[in-house]
């Protein structure tokens, strides 16, 4: 009727002039509810695996950064335990603080693996959503196609995980040793004087 296609044309309207629908005007009386459905969930999946991307690539930069930060700070605590004896005070000291200000940056790096990993599980769960929601409104390839990014991703960053916890084993190994050490100069030179904030974590 008359009154239902102006009914309809407004309901149209309204829906492209609120931004809810990506389909131009002129092509809402050619596409029936479900194909419409279909192309805004596939618009879901691509928004929501960019999204992915982005914080997946934001994860691995975080991590390496953060294991590049422990490698750099192992290396500065083996050097200043190797130097125990053989510099001045000055020179020690000098050492030791760039030690602390590395032990700031493992620090910072480590808070923002966290902040993104964070983001990064956000992610995954919003494009699990976006890709049953594909299924459910019939677009099976937009639905296969996000899963098949969310095992990418999850592939990616278990990968930079490992790098991660393999340093961290190392610093603990490095520390066991150091404490080794610390004992050892202690018990062979009474006078040998340690700076006890080295012995701290932060």
């Amino acid at each position: 009727s008359k009154w239902q296609n102006i009914l309809y044309r407004g309901v149209a309207s309204l829906t492209v002039g609120g931004g809810l629908c990506a389909i131009p005007f002129k092509q809402v009386d050619n596409l029936s509810h479900d194909s419409l459905i279909k192309r805004a969930a596939s618009l879901v999946t691509d928004s929501s695996t960019t999204f992915l991307s982005r914080t997946t690539l934001a994860l691995i930069d975080a991590i390496t950064e953060y294991s590049k930060a422990v490698q750099t700070l192992i290396a500065l605590q083996r050097r200043y335990l190797q130097s125990l004896g053989k510099l001045t005070p000055a020179e020690e000291d000098s050492i030791w603080q760039v030690i602390i200000g590395q032990r700031s940056e493992v620090s910072d790096r480590q808070d923002e693996c966290k902040r993104f990993e964070s983001t990064w599980v956000t992610a995954v769960k919003l494009c699990e959503t976006a890709a049953e929601a594909a299924y459910t409104s019939g677009a099976e390839h937009a639905s296969i196609t996000v899963r098949t990014n969310i095992q990418v991703a999850q592939s990616r960053v278990e990968e930079a995980q490992k790098l991660s916890m393999d340093t961290d084993k190392k610093l603990a190994e490095a520390k066991v040793m150091e404490v080794e050490r610390m004992a050892s100069l202690q018990n062979n030179s009474d006078e040998e004087e340690v700076p006890e904030a080295y012995l701290r974590e932060d």
